[in-house]
């Protein structure tokens, strides 16, 4: 048994610097860091992100933690229940799944490392290797720009990328900034980039929940002659019902779920037909815990699943463990922001990244450079997948 000694859970403003075309641009990733360390001396690290760093981690420095201690860090269906019944006693998807997450990918990471494989080993070990997509299309782009940088990815070996739109219309819609607009332009931005892709290469498009219906089918409609793989989050809240109708009325396969904190939530947009590809993040979902089950959903009803909302070198040890795993997304600002923290990652080559053989995760925090971002004011930038 390896004991549960300690949890520790660490609030994150991840710097993150975009430099390319001459465009460059500085923000940050909220974030949180857990680190599990047993009896015996191991320590798992854990992850998750789009969320209130500070809540979550009070949550497992306060509540979650404590609760663990003693607890054999090799029983992650035990611990699981526990802290679902803890942190989400009536089903809440909120801040508790985000805290389940962390500390079950940290557990996940000491359970490689007791047993001596890396996690996507010991999830089925389906396959070696992982195909990528990059997000790279954003607000702070214009047209051309965005022309130029989709162009400089597929020189890079890409073929497959993804462009933000909808740029939170609903939110901002008393700036005044007429959500129509908003669609109007994402038209353009799109059929720019299309124009510089040719028709080879994948193109994605993710509106990151911000549009009501009536705009998610204005724009579905004017990009559908535009080749586009797949459309995320059209519609605000993941509202299934909404998304199954608008599935419906447009020819644009439509994804969703990378925000989702629990399995009923992927339930209910697979028995409602709500998605063409279903997208489970491990670091928001529940953790591999919950993502293995949500992945045998997928399987049942014959849907594909792929990774939205970034990070994806926790990601990719589900989608190269389980045998429907699919795409895993290469975030631009994301895989910056993991780079300031953690040693040991690997790099894609030509859309692929390959599984490392190394027990756990295959990689591990920089703990000085933790502690130094750990010490910084927290942003209230928001990871976008």
């Amino acid at each position: 048994m390896e004991k549960i000694a300690r949890v520790s859970a660490f609030a994150l403003n991840l710097p993150v610097h975009v430099r390319m075309l001459g465009i460059e641009r500085d923000t940050s990733l909220s974030a949180c860091m857990v680190r599990v360390e047993t009896a015996s001396g191991l320590q798992g690290w854990g992850f998750t992100a789009i969320t209130e760093e500070e809540v979550v981690a009070t949550v497992v420095n306060e509540v979650a933690g404590p609760a663990l201690i003693g607890e054999d860090a090799l029983a992650h269906e035990r611990i699981w229940d526990r802290l679902y019944w803890l942190l989400s006693p009536r089903g809440q998807t909120g801040y508790g799944p985000h805290a389940i997450a962390a500390i079950d990918v940290a557990l996940w990471d000491i359970k490689g490392k007791a047993l001596g494989k890396p996690v996507w080993r010991l999830l089925g070990g389906a396959r070696e290797r992982v195909p990528t997509y990059a997000t790279f299309g954003f607000s702070f782009y214009d047209r051309e720009q965005l022309a130029a940088a989709a162009k400089l990815w597929v020189e890079r070996g890409d073929r497959r990328l993804k462009m933000v739109v909808g740029h939170e219309a609903l939110q901002k819609r008393d700036t005044p900034r007429p959500v129509r607009e908003v669609i109007l332009e994402d038209e353009r931005r799109v059929r720019a980039v299309r124009e510089a892709l040719g028709e080879g290469p994948e193109l994605y498009v993710d509106a990151n929940c911000s549009l009501d219906p009536y705009h998610a089918e204005m724009l579905a409609r004017r990009i559908e002659p535009l080749g586009i793989s797949f459309f995320e989050e059209p519609i605000t809240q993941n509202d299934a019902r909404l998304m199954a109708d608008l599935r419906r009325r447009v020819s644009v396969p439509i994804a969703a779920g990378q925000n989702e904190g629990l399995a009923y939530r992927f339930r209910d947009l697979l028995l409602h037909g709500a998605v063409d590809v279903l997208q489970p993040n491990v670091v928001i979902g529940g953790g591999f815990t919950q993502c293995v089950r949500i992945a045998g959903m997928a399987a049942a009803f014959n849907v594909p699943i792929a990774n939205g909302g970034a990070w994806p070198f926790h990601n990719m040890h589900l989608h190269a463990g389980v045998a429907n795993g699919g795409l895993v997304e290469y975030h631009y600002p994301a895989v910056e922001a993991c780079r300031a923290v953690y040693r040991d990652l690997p790099e894609p080559k030509d859309g692929w990244l390959t599984l490392p053989e190394k027990p756990g995760l295959g990689f591990e925090p920089d703990e000085n450079a933790l502690r130094e971002v750990a010490k910084r004011p927290t942003a209230r930038g928001r990871g976008k997948g």
